[in-house]
């Protein structure tokens, strides 16, 4: 869960992504604007990112979780590299159940890392859960 950069009165405050990899480099560069040229190591993760549906209202006014689902891998923006330190903190996803799974959002039957071993689709819908129980834990 990262924050959003969209602004305006409908945007969603977070974008949400699964992590596929989680890497680690020493680089370095020759270009002369650069502040640094010396090896210096990155971190950064691969992720293939989730949306908001459109037109879907959460929140507890309505008393709907935010509703999202995986981009369309043909989508040039559906995987992406991120910085880790942009992560607020990890989310709970809730598999929208009723609204099952599908093969169309990755049409490809092979082996990949964006799905457990043996699957072939994926859920079409998730909730976020935004219950965080250290929240409503008592203090003593």
């Amino acid at each position: 869960m990262v924050q959003s950069p969209e602004v305006g009165n409908n945007t969603h405050p977070y974008w949400y992504a699964q992590v596929l990899g989680i890497y680690h480099m020493i680089v370095s560069t020759t270009h002369p604007a650069a502040p640094k040229h010396s090896a210096q190591l990155m971190q950064f993760l691969w992720v293939w990112w989730l949306s908001t549906k459109p037109g879907y209202h959460s929140g507890s006014w309505v008393a709907r979780l935010p509703k999202i689902g995986f981009v369309e891998a043909t989508d040039e923006d559906a995987f992406g590299f991120l910085d880790p330190d942009l992560i607020i903190r990890g989310s709970h996803l809730i598999p929208a159940f009723h609204f099952g799974r599908t093969c169309s959002l990755m049409p490809y039957n092979g082996p990949t890392v964006a799905r457990s071993v043996n699957e072939t689709d994926d859920w079409v819908n998730f909730y976020v859960n935004m219950y965080d129980f250290l929240s409503t834990t008592p203090k003593h």
